[in-house]
């Protein structure tokens, strides 16, 4: 999927379209895009919250877990309580 493929998604995500904003959240996972997912989290999308949750963990980056669960991802509520568990 080309840039001018992702603005136009991203136009739709923006509109409010979930499958579109759902479909970038994918996109921006698999490259690793974590500006794109939190600009997906702003606009409320909870999939790519739980994404950014995933790669937070991965990272063992208990501060960017603990801002995604302070906006109320549970996802991110479970990962931190795990990590921190883990660590004592």
């Amino acid at each position: 999927m080309n840039e001018s493929d992702r603005s136009a998604l991203r136009r739709l995500a923006d509109d409010g379209n979930e499958e579109a904003a759902d479909r970038l959240t994918e996109l921006a996972a698999e490259r690793g895009d974590l500006e794109e997912l939190w600009r997906l989290v702003d606009y409320g999308n909870e999939n790519a919250a739980d994404r950014l949750s995933e790669f937070a963990a991965e990272r063992g980056d208990l501060e960017e877990l603990q801002r995604l669960s302070d906006e109320g991802n549970e996802k991110a509520q479970g990962l931190l309580s795990e990590l921190i568990r883990n660590i004592k």
